[in-house]
């Protein structure tokens, strides 16, 4: 059930309960808890929505550019820092690893290698002798071998150690370095674009919105101690 419902029904029981059992004690608890736990859900709900009246209301759709602004300055300056890109590219203590181009490799096309292979071989001085036995139509059966062998070879460079030092060298450059923020901050900058006020609030709403329930909760508790400490003081 909702925590903010609870807490408001159980305020109101509590005054309904004092004002016919003219209990002063219960009566005042009661009306202090409704009117902290009220009040603290009214925040919470300015948060999102606009209240006629009450300035402030809605500050969440009403600053979404601010929001926006706000996201990609965390998203740069605390994930995609220089530090932070070059300490994922340094990998662990095994370099071999810290890089995995095998999934790129294995979607590459490496039909035009062989494609040039055979260009290579028809020009050479092993033209002539190859078109004797067919020409360049005989060397077909051997593209798909030749490409999975290609493809074995590629991968086995790449996560060399060799090879990932020398990449890694390369993109820590500081041009590079530079252009990577730079692409991510674009990505980063045309997802933001995306989004629509409502969307945002939706998605704020749902984080925090289970934990900002507890400040009815707490509104409610604390308004029942300050109602109870007014009535036996007599100030009530």
């Amino acid at each position: 059930m909702n925590k903010s419902f609870i807490t408001n029904f159980l305020a109101l029981i509590a005054i309904i309960f004092g004002y016919i059992f003219a209990s002063n004690i219960i009566f005042t608890i009661g009306l202090f808890a409704l009117s902290g736990a009220i009040t603290n859900w009214l925040a919470i709900h300015m948060l999102f929505e606009r209240v006629p009246f009450l300035y402030g209301s809605g500050v969440i759709p009403a600053r979404f550019e601010d929001f926006k602004i706000a996201i990609r300055s965390l998203m740069m300056e605390q994930f995609f820092t220089e530090e932070n890109i070059d300490r994922f590219l340094a990998g662990n203590d095994n370099p071999a690893s810290a890089i995995d181009l095998a999934p790129v490799i294995n979607k590459v096309d490496l039909s035009p290698a062989f494609d040039n292979l055979v260009t290579v071989i028809e020009q050479s001085s092993f033209g002539g002798m190859l078109a004797m036995v067919g020409g360049t139509e005989a060397l077909q059966p051997m593209r798909e071998p030749f490409i999975e062998k290609m493809r074995a070879s590629v991968i086995e460079i790449s996560q060399s150690d060799e090879f990932n030092n020398i990449l890694r060298e390369e993109l820590e450059q500081p041009s590079i370095m530079a252009g990577m923020r730079d692409k991510v901050s674009d990505i980063i900058e045309k997802r933001l674009n995306e989004l629509t006020p409502q969307l945002v609030k939706e998605i704020v709403q749902k984080m925090i919105h289970e934990h900002l329930g507890w400040l009815v909760v707490w509104g409610g508790v604390f308004g029942g101690i300050i109602g109870f400490v007014a009535a036996i003081s007599g100030n009530f």
